[in-house]
């Protein structure tokens, strides 16, 4: 046994934490492809997050709109469908336990079914979560399965055990203090018998055992409190990119591989904007120095990209395009300062729309401001603050983002473009473009 007494002070050092997202299993392949991946790590303490199953997710949100615009009908059939899909994948795979997972299965179908007959009473956030959760439930039931015929010593878990949250549907908090008891109480002692425990990434539940996801990149945060809360050795990420790039190769073909990265560089590059890894995930991993590794599930031997504490020196250029961009101008009525009250008024406006900025600068008399332009966000954003201001704005705008930029990489992006606005400091310079 490797943990000694279970007591939540100590140290286990030992467990790796692994997070596979929908890509890596989305077809019988590459759940075969990442079932080898796990051997290769035979023998060692491994605590496995999965994502639902390619496009389940998206299935499954078609399934909560239906339902709670009261289709019931439409519901049942569009939920049949996402459950013959995964037995048919089940049966693909041609496993020897296949019964096993199949009324696994099927005991967890049961549960959205009994939801689909009831009628709506509750608001649409609830029923997502209700719903859209059991992606992740599904795709592990089968992947346990698959796993265990190699490595007996594995343990599929229901997060919703274990993983605590507040009633926030669709954005829910974290219980820290009683997630981490109950995984000292119940998770750290299966790891005596097994090497393998496997879970789901997104979801947790309420004190009342109602269903509940993380928000954006749920899953990713998911194996980070695993993580922090088993002061686990190492987090790693497994995508469908060789590493993390200097930009979306699919755009610029120059991009490059970055081997190591900072967490506080990681944190700049999601805050404006780039696909990396979400800040609420560093920020478990940061607080117990524990490193995170992105690995490509396509070829595990390249060598991904490393995150940890460790500060970055030169650096490549890091470019994030941002398209669909507005660029709205507040401008006072009375040629009063913009700053004090109609700016508060302004930041109101934008809690209560759910909105945000991406970059903002004010003159004397205005505020500019660049959002991504969700219509009907921008639109109810003019309307409402036209009480106090002239409002103009200018749609199909860029905005470039290039951290560690050099003045040959800024002319190059820039050629033939109209800038509008520009704020540099000396690592960052980020450009609103026509």
């Amino acid at each position: 046994m490797i943990f000694g007494a279970h007591h939540p002070n100590q140290n286990f050092s030992k467990v790796k934490v692994f997070k596979f997202g929908g890509a890596s299993i989305s077809t019988p392949e590459r759940m075969q492809n990442t079932a080898s991946i796990i051997h290769r790590f035979q023998g060692e303490k491994l605590m496995i997050v999965i994502s639902a199953m390619g496009k389940t997710t998206n299935a499954l949100e078609a399934v909560t709109h239906a339902f709670v615009a009261g289709k019931t009908q439409e519901a049942l059939q569009l939920f049949e469908q996402i459950k013959q899909q995964h037995l048919d994948i089940l049966k693909y795979l041609n496993l020897i336990h296949w019964q096993e997972a199949e009324y696994q299965l099927k005991d967890l179908f049961t549960e959205i079914e009994w939801l689909l007959h009831d009628k709506p009473v509750r608001h649409f956030d609830y029923y997502y979560d209700q719903i859209v959760s059991c992606g992740e439930l599904y795709s592990t039931a089968i992947m346990a399965q698959l796993i265990k015929e190699k490595n007996t010593k594995l343990k599929w878990l229901d997060v919703r055990d274990f993983l605590r949250t507040d009633n926030n549907f669709r954005d829910a908090g974290i219980d820290w203090s009683f997630t981490a008891q109950r995984l000292h109480e119940v998770v750290v002692p299966l790891f005596d018998s097994c090497d393998i425990l496997i879970t789901q990434g997104f979801i947790g539940a309420t004190d009342e055992n109602e269903s509940t996801t993380l928000g954006r990149e749920g899953s990713d945060f998911s194996a980070a409190i695993f993580a922090n809360l088993l002061n686990g050795e190492s987090v790693t990420i497994w995508k469908d990119v060789e590493a993390v790039m200097s930009a979306d190769p699919r755009k610029y073909p120059e991009a490059v591989i970055i081997p190591s990265l900072s967490f506080t560089e990681v944190i700049e590059m999601a805050y404006y904007g780039a696909q990396v890894i979400h800040p609420k995930t560093i920020k478990p991993l940061q607080n117990k120095n524990i490193p995170l590794m992105v690995k490509s599930f396509i070829d595990p031997d390249l060598p991904g990209t490393l995150i940890s504490a460790k500060s970055n020196k030169n650096l490549p250029p890091i470019i994030v395009k941002k398209e669909q961009q507005v660029l709205v101008q507040f401008r006072s009525k009375d040629f009063s300062f913009v700053e004090d009250r109609p700016a508060q008024h302004l930041q109101d406006l934008y809690r209560s729309i759910k909105t945000k900025p991406n970059i903002s600068q004010h003159t004397a008399i205005s505020l500019l401001c660049c959002f991504d332009d969700h219509p009907e966000k921008i639109d109810a954003l003019a309307m409402e603050a036209s009480a106090l201001f002239d409002v103009a704005m200018e749609k199909n705008l860029t905005l470039l983002t290039i951290r560690h930029f050099d003045p040959q990489t800024l002319q190059q992006l820039t050629a033939g473009k109209t800038i509008l606005l520009e704020q540099r400091t000396t690592e960052t310079v980020q450009l609103v473009m026509r």
